[in-house]
């Protein structure tokens, strides 16, 4: 249908419209709209800026989802058909993250709620075919992906902490699944187009969220993402198989913990200290590890190319696995499961030492 210079042109073209897209209607919600997501002196609400700023950039990214969905089918309209249940499972699922994270930006919505909500994306995309296939047992393959789902949503939510962090760790997450998309399948798919329109989406997101930042892109970001960031680590990654189409579980395990490593990691460091200093994990605080760097002594945009770093390394490696590694061996195993180790005694390790808070 086209040759490989247009499409490289099509898909670029995808990009610029949706990083241009999202400036454009960024800068106008930045006009008009500048008190939306503004909850500073709501209960349990801890914020590391000291200034309040509006929080609607995922209204941006939804509507380059949205998009994305119509581009492909008019661009390739042979490998277009909307009736998978597992696009249409994809739609409700981030349907359903984007409409719970706008009605907790707008009304703070109740923990409880944002739960149930969180488990009903996860289950919609099981009942509709995305499942992770590891243990080739099926009540613990979907129960591992309901965790996956929910787990993944609160992850990104608390890990936009500070300016462009998880905008950018999202990014680089995009990339590795691209990169995986475009080695191990057609090009022209609808998750190749979908994963390059968010990326597009958040590069000018990102704009206005570098430090000093004049947005945030709020639950209505993050949790949309996360169902997202979920289902693409599902189709690249937990299901990636060896080139001859076995599963290969540690390939699976390593691939997909490397790749997500920066929100698993702080995830995990900031529930293991606050279950130990007697608080609940999901009670906000400025106990990140993106904040005890800034504790060590980074500024709040050092802090973000540390991670954006991070993000390029397991975005590397992730690349070199599919390229160079035709077969999982048990030395990949200890190199990738020892990269993941070393960062986790890094940022975990930063949060045990004394330190001053220099935004008091």
């Amino acid at each position: 249908m086209y040759s490989n210079t247009q499409l490289f042109f099509i898909l670029s073209g995808l990009f610029f419209a949706a990083l241009v897209f999202s400036l454009l209607v960024n800068s106008v919600f930045m006009r008009f709209f500048r008190t939306f997501g503004i909850r500073e002196n709501a209960p349990g609400i801890v914020r590391w800026s000291a200034s309040a700023k509006p929080a609607f950039g995922g209204i941006g990214f939804f509507i380059v989802f949205l998009g994305a969905f119509a581009v492909h089918g008019v661009l390739f309209p042979k490998y277009s058909d909307p009736l998978q249940p597992g696009l249409l499972g994809l739609l409700v699922a981030t349907g359903l993250g984007f409409l719970m994270g706008l009605a907790d930006d707008a009304y703070n919505t109740r923990p409880l709620l944002k739960f149930i909500t969180q488990v009903l994306c996860g289950a919609t995309l099981i009942a509709t075919g995305t499942s992770i296939r590891l243990f080739g047992n099926e009540l613990l393959d979907d129960t591992l992906t309901l965790l996956w789902v929910v787990g993944m949503m609160n992850s990104i939510n608390m890990l936009d902490n500070m300016d462009a962090i998880t905008t950018l760790v999202s990014i680089f997450i995009l990339l590795a699944g691209l990169t995986a998309l475009l080695l191990t399948g057609p090009v022209v798919t609808i998750n190749v187009v979908l994963v390059i329109g968010i990326i597009g989406a958040l590069c000018g997101f990102l704009f206005f969220n570098w430090h000093p930042s004049r947005m945030y892109m709020g639950d209505t970001g993050s949790q949309f993402l996360g169902v997202f960031l979920a289902y693409v680590g599902i189709h690249c990654f937990w299901n990636a198989t060896a080139a001859d189409g076995t599963p290969e579980p540690w390939r699976q395990v390593c691939g997909t913990l490397v790749v997500f490593l920066l929100p698993i990691v702080d995830t995990t460091t900031v529930t293991i200290n606050r279950i130990a200093r007697g608080r609940s994990p999901f009670v906000g605080g400025k106990d990140h590890t993106t904040h005890h760097l800034s504790y060590a002594g980074l500024t709040d945009a050092q802090v973000a190319m540390a991670f954006g770093g991070f993000g390029a390394v397991s975005c590397f490696l992730s690349f070199a696995a599919l390229r160079f590694i035709p077969a999982w061996r048990p030395v990949h195993t200890a190199i990738y499961l020892g990269y993941a180790l070393l960062v986790f005694v890094f940022l975990f390790g930063l949060t045990r030492k004394p330190r001053i808070d220099r935004t008091l």
